[in-house]
């Protein structure tokens, strides 16, 4: 049976539709809770799949969050040996970093479900498989510069850079395209402070998360099966 780690910051932005298609593949999951298991965990490099989740916390948030930087030498360690490796928000943030690039806020926080706009290599990638105007969620203030070696897969007005690949082992996404919109809820509840500061109605959220879910969750399973595909 292959194993699979997800890095956990927040306890509800879990693998959400993720985790039953890797279920299915025959993928034993366990979480690392950060802050609370970054010290002693020695399963982390023979893990056939990383998955970094993500967190309202900043990529260089190292003095005060001192976790991140073993996250980033986890990360660092899998890139150089190029196994699979998936950045979901703060999880690609913190790949971007591991890879020399910047992470900085932006004018604005995204937040919403909204869709994306694919590059030519966006298309060539297994995020090909998104279908045109498909909304997905996107949940930051802060975007990452696409790595130098990497190549830039998607985009929208508000943040130009929304994914990123480095080979066929590591994605690095900045939206949510892993949230179960059936399960909103908790985000509503756990990040009221945030969307009250944004401006956000999470009465807005909720009707999106219903109009947009379905979509969403057949999308991601095709495209993290396209994925998958390319180092199983």
């Amino acid at each position: 049976m292959k194993t699979a780690i997800a890095v956990r910051h927040v306890h509800f932005e879990d693998l959400g539709t993720l985790e039953p298609l890797l279920r299915q593949r025959d993928y034993r999951i366990s979480y690392c809770d950060a802050g609370t298991e970054n010290s002693h965990r020695t399963d982390i490099d023979a893990a056939d799949l990383l998955v970094v989740l993500g967190a309202p916390i900043g990529a260089f948030d190292d003095v005060t969050y001192p976790f991140l930087s073993q996250e980033v030498k986890w990360i660092e360690r899998r890139l150089r040996a190029e196994r699979p490796l998936l950045g979901i928000c703060l999880g690609a943030q913190l790949m971007a970093r591991a890879m020399g690039a910047n992470v900085a806020p932006m004018n604005q926080k995204e937040i919403g479900f909204f869709p994306i706009e694919l590059t030519t290599a966006g298309h060539a990638s297994a995020l090909g498989a998104l279908p045109p105007g498909t909304a997905v969620l996107h949940w930051h203030g802060d975007q990452f510069e696409i790595p130098r070696g990497s190549e830039s897969l998607a985009r929208t007005d508000i943040c130009p850079h929304q994914a990123f690949a480095a080979g066929k082992h590591a994605l690095g996404l900045q939206f949510h395209l892993e949230a179960d919109a059936d399960r909103i809820e908790p985000w509503l509840i756990g990040h009221a402070s945030e969307l009250s500061h944004a401006g956000v109605d999470p009465r807005l959220l909720r009707e999106q998360a219903k109009a947009y879910g379905a979509g969403l969750k057949a999308a991601a399973q095709v495209i993290f099966s396209r994925w998958l595909d390319q180092f199983e």
